[in-house]
């Protein structure tokens, strides 16, 4: 028998997910600098106050958009990479790399959101950050196994860079080489550069096969890190 307790927390996860819902229509109408809490809650047929108890502001709504956007492309690609578990340490970081933009094509919007231009007026929490280092996990812990078992080919840093280098692999990747962690900055910034050109247009007119460009793309990118293709 379902306690009240339980009717109320399911009816509020409903109420929530179609706020979010409305949200991610807005979104892909309007653009994130648009999103209302009025306009969600006149689609929904709901008064702002009752709107309010779910989500206090705008940029509340847009942090759960944010947290949803990065948890849905983690799992993404933490799938694609149990999926390629047998495969050797480069094949997994291309099959990784190909879920990431898969996921962005299937949606579009949510990923202008987490990598498109700043909404004006809104500063992302502390919140959002372990859903948006998902990703880099994966692609972490691929480099690193390689290294671990010294299957990685170290480039490496010229003088100048090697503070700043050093710095890098103590905050962003302890026990990688300072090296490494400089070519993985360098190879996630270049990963969603390659999706975003794709997505927003870019290369139109560029590239044609997009799906193999982007498949050799990221094998440059996995030779960039270190990694060997068997």
């Amino acid at each position: 028998m379902t306690t009240p307790q339980g009717a109320r927390a399911r009816a509020r996860m409903e109420v929530t997910a179609a706020i979010k819902d409305e949200a991610r229509r807005q979104l892909a109408a309007e653009g994130a600098a648009k999103l209302s809490l009025r306009a969600v809650a006149r689609e929904l047929g709901m008064v702002s106050s009752a709107l309010y108890r779910y989500f206090p502001s705008r940029d509340d709504l847009l942090t759960a958009l944010i947290i949803d956007a990065y948890d849905s492309l983690g799992e993404a690609a933490e799938t694609a990479h149990a999926a390629a578990v047998d495969a050797a340490p480069a094949q997994r970081w291309v099959a990784v790399c190909e879920a990431v933009r898969g996921w962005a094509l299937a949606h579009p919007h949510e990923y202008a959101l987490i990598y498109g231009s700043p909404v004006p007026g809104y500063s992302a929490p502390d919140t959002t950050i372990p859903p948006a280092a998902r990703v880099a996990l994966v692609l972490i812990g691929i480099v690193r196994e390689a290294f671990d078992r010294r299957g990685l080919a170290r480039i490496p840093v010229p003088a100048e860079l090697a503070p700043e280098a050093r710095r890098m692999a103590a905050e962003l990747m302890p026990g990688l080489p300072s090296e490494v962690a400089v070519a993985m900055t360098a190879a996630w910034a270049q990963l969603f550069g390659l999706v975003g050109f794709e997505l927003f247009g870019q290369f139109k007119g560029v590239v044609e096969d997009r799906e193999r460009f982007f498949r050799y793309a990221a094998a440059q990118l996995a030779h960039g890190v270190g990694l060997v293709f068997p």
